[in-house]
């Protein structure tokens, strides 16, 4: 259940990414490539509050929290040379050190995921300031250096780092992570592409090399320019694929442990005789399982860990995290998250305008503005409104493959294709869904022009009966099935404004909303015919989330499982494929080049509909809480949630 769960949360919002915003200049570090074969060395960030160089200096302070708790002194809790914190860059926060204390009141709906939790607590090996991807630094590891050829990265973890149960970090955890997990074909049945070389499914998977305690280097046999930013940005993967707490996992992996034991906790778990892969998947918890139940005791290095849950989740803050600010305070700031599950997103607005909610990104809307303003003073919140998402907002989705003959042969036709994005009025769901805080989409290309959708339905033989309501090019029956999940508040009003737009030509559109999970899996299984969701190329020009899995589920299957499962996906749609797939192992020169390329094929082949951009996206926080700015993108504040603290 615990995979199925992951694997439906990241249908939403594992749409991934390699590089950066259009217009952003190449990953740069804080000194100029080598010019020879030797590799060149990124130094601890620059755009950290204070240089990092000073963090070996500084006197550690503690939080009060921990006293009286037994714990060791600070300073021999963290590593020799803690990470400054730089989330943020400083033209988009001015930082300031902050005091400790207070509790982070969230919501969350059912479904047991705690979205700002889960951003919060997302550690990367390396990091990018903003969220932007124009400088990468280190983050768990305290350095890192890359070949000229791209081909060989070197990173060093930090001396004496260690583990929520104060277990020391070394390349044994990594090791373990790589040769016993990601290499071991029963744990790891099919390799991950961004593991394998260039970033594609198929090519040969990274070698691993141990220096010693400290020092591992991740080689591959073609270049992959894009990998510090797969590490750093793309898909929120944190630092769970390469690094495991290997003194925990170890007791439930059948190379290590005890068989007797072993056995034993595999049926005290429920589990069948021998299923200790099963037992493994379980107890181990990657980055996108650190807000579920079954990540209570397990070690981790984030901010905060689960420590209760049920209707409310309390998240106490790590005793041995491994940053801090520029006065030397041990961070986070806040000592606990408290996260209470409500019953709806219409509960979540109540709990925002009563004044019981810290921080909200996720639930927030453009629609609730003028709510949340007249109850700005009294609920004592603060409203954040030049916040921009960093992906699009609400994409529509025409599935080439969904398994009926009739549609497929309709939607592949792409004069279909072209009518439905004519036919939005992208004005009027600027207006009436964003309340004008956005754009109309413009990558699809063509305007509202109704008389000109009709006729290329009209030129598909797709005629209108004495009901007005279009037939199949063969005379039969025609339905759009639109089906989608309220992900996001916006979606239940962008569905019913495009049903009703999609009608004005005729067809028959029938809506119906299903519940997050459902959605997920249906639409794993190729079950939706049209959907809704959202994706971060068209945003993030060189993120290679261009939404292949919603609108070609079984070309893209078929691409991804080199032929295993799916069905072999036509010429057009596998050059597309493979030019999003060109982005990692390109320069940045190259890359800007495959971007244009890609938004060009996308407004030729209407692959799927961008309906609105440059979406604010909301945030709603206690007017106390600081180092948060009404700048760049939403998210990227959430990253830095270890930084955030009540003025008092």
């Amino acid at each position: 259940m615990k995979k199925l769960l992951c694997l439906v949360v990241a249908v939403m919002l594992l749409f991934s990414f390699v590089l950066v915003g259009c217009g952003t200049k190449a990953p740069t570090t804080t000194q100029e490539p080598a010019k020879t074969a030797e590799v060149t060395t990124a130094p601890e960030a620059t755009t950290a509050p204070a240089a990092e160089a000073t963090a070996k200096t500084l006197v550690l302070k503690d939080s009060p929290y921990f006293q009286g708790k037994g714990l060791p002194a600070v300073a021999d809790r963290m590593p020799k040379e803690p990470k400054l914190t730089n989330e943020m860059p400083a033209n988009e926060l001015k930082y300031v050190n902050g005091t400790y204390g207070g509790t982070l009141r969230t919501v969350r709906v059912p479904g047991n995921w705690e979205p700002v939790v889960f951003i919060g607590c997302n550690e990367p090996l390396v990091n990018s300031p903003g969220y932007v991807g124009d400088t990468v630094t280190p983050n768990i590891v305290k350095s890192f250096e890359v070949s000229t050829d791209q081909k060989e990265f070197t990173f060093t973890l930090r001396d004496g780092m260690k583990w929520s149960d104060g277990q020391l970090l070394t390349t044994d955890d990594v090791a373990f992570a790589v040769n016993d997990v990601l290499f071991n074909k029963e744990l790891t049945p099919t390799f991950p592409a961004w593991l394998s070389a260039a970033g594609i499914q198929g090519n040969t998977p990274l070698k691993l090399t141990v220096v010693d305690k400290l020092t591992f280097k991740i080689s591959f046999d073609k270049p992959y320019g894009g990998f510090l930013l797969q590490l750093a940005i793309e898909g929120w993967r944190g630092y769970t694929d390469l690094i495991k707490p290997a003194h925990f996992d170890k007791k439930y992996h059948k190379t290590y442990a005890d068989p007797a034991a072993l056995e034993k906790l595999i049926l005290d778990n429920k589990f069948k005789t021998g299923e200790w892969v099963n037992l493994f998947n379980k107890m181990d918890c990657t980055n996108w399982e650190n807000v579920n139940p079954e990540a209570i005791g397990f070690p981790q290095l984030t901010p905060w860990i689960l420590t209760k849950t049920g209707d409310i989740e309390i998240f106490e803050r790590n005793p041995y995290y491994f940053k801090i600010d520029s006065d030397g305070n041990q961070l986070p700031y806040i000592d606990t998250i408290q996260s209470t599950t409500v019953q709806d997103l219409e509960m979540v607005t109540m709990k925002i305008i009563a004044g019981e909610v810290d921080h909200s990104y996720e639930y927030a809307t453009t629609m609730k503005l003028a709510l949340y303003k007249e109850n700005e003073a009294k609920a004592g919140i603060k409203i954040l409104t030049n916040t921009t998402l960093h992906r699009t907002a609400t994409d529509l989705f025409i599935n080439q493959t969904y398994n009926d003959p009739t549609w497929q042969k309709v939607s592949q036709d792409v004069r279909f294709r072209q009518a439905l994005n004519l036919a939005l009025d992208k004005k009027d769901i600027v207006d009436t869904v964003y309340n004008g805080y956005a754009k109309p989409g413009t990558i699809n290309g063509g305007t509202f022009d109704l008389a000109a959708a009709n006729k290329l339905l009209d030129d598909m033989g797709m005629k209108k009966g004495a009901d007005g309501i279009r037939t199949a090019p063969d005379g039969k029956k025609f339905t759009v099935h639109f089906t989608y999940a309220p992900h996001m508040s916006d979606f239940q009003p962008m569905a019913q404004l495009v049903t009703e737009q999609w009608k004005l030509l005729g067809l028959d559109v029938q809506l119906k909303q299903i519940d997050t999970a459902l959605w997920g899996t249906r639409t794993a299984a190729n079950e939706l015919e049209v959907t809704m969701i959202w994706t971060s190329g068209p945003i993030m020009w060189t993120w290679a989330d261009w939404g292949c899995q919603f609108w070609s589920t079984n070309w893209f299957a078929n691409y991804t499982s080199n032929g295993k499962t799916g069905i072999a996906p036509p010429a057009d749609v596998l050059n597309f494929y493979k030019m999003i797939d060109s982005l990692r192992s390109s320069s940045f020169e190259a890359a800007k080049t495959v971007a244009t390329n890609l938004r060009a094929d996308m407004a030729k082949n209407m692959w799927y509909i961008v309906s609105t951009e440059d979406v604010i996206q909301p945030v709603v926080i206690n007017a106390k809480l600081q180092n948060f700015d009404d700048a760049g993108f939403a998210i990227a504040n959430n990253f830095g949630a270890e930084q955030w603290w009540f003025k008092k």
